[in-house]
């Protein structure tokens, strides 16, 4: 059958005559249905962009980022609940200045630099979840250590002086019966890149790293394996319930008050991304690399040892507040001066 191409009406059809009324009240639809359509858009609980709040959201290259890393890819596609905007940054220090500074609403960075962000913000700053458990390890060119107590008369390398890993270290090993100055000889590298070229090539037989460096090296030298997992070390060495939790969430105390909802859908948001990360790895080394968080290659492999987690509440509170005695009795500035108080957690989320 033929039809009037521009009309789509068949041809020699019988057009049906409108009266003067039915034309004024078919005018009349057209000007509101603008208006209809308009309403229908503003709805609550409709998907537009508008309405979706902004977080503006700081990540740390390394393993404190990678749990976040889902929840990254989530966003760029535009399926999160918030409209997070995130950052990447190198190093923690930067990430710091940037919550202190209100750039940026909530970060994921080491958790005793949230402690530290507390004190010098006077309570600007507050914990919501830790993320990352620890991600501390001693290598080992061979297969002599299987336990603290075999670091007796070794020489161990180590990055980290006057800083977590030390102090870390040198608590376990004082609570395992060593003297960490008499009984083990400990070599200070100042970067990690340094000390894990020297332990790849073989000069470095024993030596304290973090992932993703530990990946690295035995990536790079077959010979190399993790001798001894700190975090598993403390969790048999402590007796106050504490863990070694070393990446956290923070997020400005005025954000918090101002936008509850918007960080409760964001914690909801977070803790998938963390369960995902450690679901699917091979999807979460790719986005690693996309963001510029850890190589593909390395994340594919370092992920399982990251001890990726998500705790918040009381659980989070009782291993949190170990961990920082245990800095703070080594260096008080570690943890920013002092203990936090309990305002600094927020629980109940």
């Amino acid at each position: 059958m033929r039809t009037d191409s521009g009309t789509g009406t068949r041809a020699g059809a019988v057009r049906p005559r409108r009266s003067p009324a039915a034309a004024r009240a078919l005018f009349g639809l057209l000007l509101l249905l603008p208006a209809v359509l308009g309403g229908c858009a503003a709805t609550p609980g409709t998907p537009a962009a508008a309405q979706r709040p902004t977080v503006r959201v700081a990540a740390l290259k390394g393993p404190t980022a990678v749990g976040m890393v889902p929840l990254m890819a989530a966003q760029a596609a535009g399926t999160t609940a918030t409209d997070d905007v995130f950052t990447v940054s190198a190093s923690p220090e930067e990430v710091a200045a940037k919550v202190a500074s209100g750039d940026v609403d909530i970060a994921a960075l080491p958790t005793n630099v949230a402690a530290v962000l507390y004190a010098r913000t006077n309570g600007a700053v507050r914990l919501l979840a830790v993320t990352t458990l620890g991600v501390l390890s001693i290598v080992e060119d061979g297969d002599s250590v299987h336990a603290l107590s075999d670091l007796r008369g070794r020489t161990v390398y180590a990055t980290g002086q006057g800083a977590n890993p030390e102090y870390v270290l040198r608590f376990l090993l004082r609570s395992n019966g060593l003297d960490s100055d008499a009984d083990v000889h400990l070599v200070f590298k100042a970067q990690h890149e340094e000390l894990a070229t020297l332990v790849a090539n073989g000069t470095a037989g024993l030596a304290l790293l973090p992932e993703p460096f530990v990946t690295t090296v035995t990536m790079k030298n077959p010979r190399v394996r993790v001798a001894l997992d700190l975090t598993r070390e403390w969790s048999a060495t402590v007796t106050d319930g504490s863990r070694l939790m070393m990446g956290a969430v923070v997020v400005r105390s005025e954000f918090l008050e101002r936008h509850p909802e918007a960080v409760d859908a964001f914690l909801r948001e977070y803790r998938a991304s963390v369960a995902q990360a450690t679901a699917d790895v091979e999807a979460t080394a790719r986005e690693c690399e996309r963001f510029d968080i850890i190589p593909a290659a390395v994340a594919r492999a370092a992920i399982p040892r990251l001890n990726l987690t998500f705790l918040t509440g009381e659980e989070m509170v009782a291993g949190v507040r170990g961990y920082l005695r245990v800095l703070h009795d080594a260096d008080p500035a570690s943890v920013g001066g002092a203990i936090p108080d309990s305002r600094f957690y927020v629980t109940g989320r």
